[in-house]
């Protein structure tokens, strides 16, 4: 497995994968089908990284993504050292390492890129992401009650960070 920046000619695998991790979960913010997200669309913000301190890393397996990390910095001064995390694994990868890969990989970047704040919301019943955020240094720091509203009825969200 090889993790890295994404290239502005991953967007069409990407835009796939994105379409794929959300049809087979019900843990991430969109569900199957209900956005549409074009391959130009994903390429001119690809290309737009390098104005501020945000990125999508992916992990590949012989030449196929398998996962993605999006790192969305803030813009303001007062929060540009601070960052959102969203990650999605392929469905038949899950479990095997690529989410673990993807955030040392983050850690990297966001020390490289003078980040200090890395933050992201996770589903309190998702206890298997819940288990790798611990374990890459993410720490809950509040609970946001009935954030969500999915398969009809309100879900809880933890909000949690890391600092570097």
């Amino acid at each position: 497995m090889n993790t890295r920046q994404v290239h502005s000619t991953d967007a069409r695998q990407l835009v796939q994968l994105i379409e794929e991790v959300e049809r087979t979960t019900d843990t991430m913010l969109y569900g199957a089908g209900e956005r549409s997200l074009s391959v130009e669309q994903l390429k001119e913000r690809i290309e737009s990284f390098g104005t501020d301190a945000s990125t999508i890393l992916v992990a590949e397996i012989e030449g196929s993504l398998v996962g993605y990390l999006m790192v969305i910095a803030g813009t303001a001064y007062r929060n540009k050292h601070s960052a959102y995390i969203v990650i999605g694994v392929s469905e038949k990868y899950r479990g095997k390492g690529v989410g673990k890969a993807l955030f040392t990989s983050m850690d990297k970047w966001a020390i490289e890129n003078r980040l200090h704040r890395l933050e992201l919301t996770v589903m309190t019943t998702n206890t298997a992401a819940i288990v790798l955020y611990e374990k890459s240094g993410f720490s809950k720091e509040g609970l946001k009650r009935e954030s969500l509203f999915v398969g009809g009825q309100y879900v809880d969200e933890y909000y949690m960070a890391k600092l570097i």
